[in-house]
């Protein structure tokens, strides 16, 4: 698995380090890929559509390099004050970024949200790389002949570049050819950061994706985590308490299981990846909390860190 635990050692190549945007569709891949190539999991990743809900940096450190990765929401229509701050998310990201990748899943047939990634990547003016994941899904590589033509006719790519950011197939290449487009410069991070997310940020997405997990198909997208509390009750122990929204009774029913054994087992699965990322021991308490139409809320949407 790549990793950023690479020094910055000095080459004969000139230094380059900059700012990548992943951008696609909801489920393409990006949160994936992003943990994939940080080599930590710094940002949720499910099945199911609009897990990211706000930017999240993954840094990248190599002898050539250093590219800091800009994880964005699935691009998606608008609706509630929850989804449009989510796609603003997306624009600002394009903005200051010196490269973009489109993710696209390459398994599956094109539609209109692939035409409106592209025509967000088309006006970004910034130069792009197109990245066809989940190849691995296909057992006819030359399927993806005809979508590289499509999508050549329809923008100067810089590369096109096949992926599978599950099985990690082609990232070598891909991290090559990414450091290839940013600019020449020192280091926009020291090489020891990961993301610039704080672990009280990371921690509500970890217990976001295992709520994800283990309700299938029973909860749609009503769920927030926000970290209420963070004690550090000694060196090697930590005591974190989170409370997750929902908007209706039914659905706070559905989370707690019953005898709370859904609660239990999502706190037990979140709590083994939180301490693999803290280094020790945690108590994680998981609280429910039932607040009407949340995504329509501003203030609750700010104490959620999802940007205005």
């Amino acid at each position: 698995m790549p990793s950023s635990s690479k020094s910055l050692e000095q080459s004969n190549e000139p230094f380059r380090a900059g700012y990548v945007a992943l951008i696609g569709r909801p489920n393409a891949g990006k949160s994936t890929l992003l943990n994939r190539l940080v080599g930590e999991k710094i940002a949720a990743v499910s099945n199911k559509p609009q897990t990211t809900r706000f930017k999240i940096l993954g840094i990248v450190n190599r002898p050539d390099g250093q590219m800091v990765l800009v994880d964005t929401p699935g691009v998606h229509k608008p609706g509630y004050e929850l989804n449009r701050r989510m796609m603003a998310a997306v624009h600002d990201a394009l903005m200051g970024v010196d490269l973009v990748c489109l993710i696209r899943d390459a398994a599956v047939s094109t539609g209109n949200g692939d035409r409106f990634v592209l025509d967000l990547v088309k006006q970004s003016e910034k130069p792009a790389l197109l990245l066809l994941n989940k190849s691995d899904k296909l057992k006819d590589k030359s399927k993806l002949l005809p979508l590289i033509e499509a999508y050549q006719q329809q923008h100067d790519w810089q590369a096109i570049i096949p992926i599978s950011a599950l099985k990690g197939d082609q990232l070598e290449q891909l991290m090559t050819e990414i450091i290839k487009h940013l600019p020449e410069g020192a280091a926009v991070f020291s090489e020891d950061e990961l993301t610039d997310q704080p672990l009280r940020a990371i921690v509500p997405e970890i217990v976001r994706e295992k709520i994800l997990e283990s309700t299938g198909e029973e909860i749609p997208y009503v769920t927030a985590v926000v970290t209420e509390k963070w004690e550090e009750v000694r060196e090697d122990f930590t005591r974190i308490y989170c409370a997750i929204f929902v908007e209706r009774e039914s659905q706070k029913k559905i989370i707690i299981g019953h005898g709370a054994q859904r609660l239990k087992q999502i706190g037990m699965r979140a709590r083994r990846q939180i301490e693999e990322l803290l280094g020790h021991r945690c108590h994680l308490e998981l609280f429910v909390k039932v607040e009407a139409d949340w995504r329509e809320r501003a203030h609750l949407l700010d104490e959620m860190g999802i940007g205005s």
